[in-house]
């Protein structure tokens, strides 16, 4: 004779063992897309870019970069170059705001530091203002 309780108790066991979740947020699922994205880069890519564009990465070069990539992880792809160049702005301000960034990133702190950062480089991104001017 089978034990219906001993029975049950297994099967119910069994099944909540099992991981049948499923992510049904999209932006936690665009959040661990993202995440895939930036394990493929390494700083000694953007160091190895960077010597090609005659840029030697120090120290504030990354920070820079990290906060780069830190962004594109919580938010993704900026709608706009000025939006990443605002936040890195008030981020460096105590340093020279965008003047200093520029120093550091001669073709623009937006479009030269996501290149390094091994991010796609946002839209209107690619005009003089966020690029050459000093």
């Amino acid at each position: 004779m089978i034990d219906k309780k001993s029975s049950d108790d297994q099967y119910r066991d069994s099944i909540e063992s099992m991981d049948v979740s499923v992510d049904t947020d999209i932006g936690s699922q665009s959040r661990t897309q993202r995440e895939e994205e930036l394990k493929r880069w390494d700083e000694d890519q953007a160091r190895r870019l960077a010597s090609e564009q005659g840029v030697e990465l120090g120290e504030d070069h990354f920070k820079v970069i990290h906060l780069l990539r830190d962004y594109y992880l919580e938010n993704g792809l900026a709608e706009s170059g000025r939006e990443l160049e605002e936040m890195l702005d008030n981020e460096f301000s105590s340093q020279g705001g965008v003047k200093y960034l520029h120093k550091l990133f001669p073709e623009g702190p937006v479009t030269q530091g996501m290149r390094f950062a091994g991010l796609p480089v946002p839209a209107y991104s690619e005009d003089e203002g966020f690029g050459t001017a000093r």
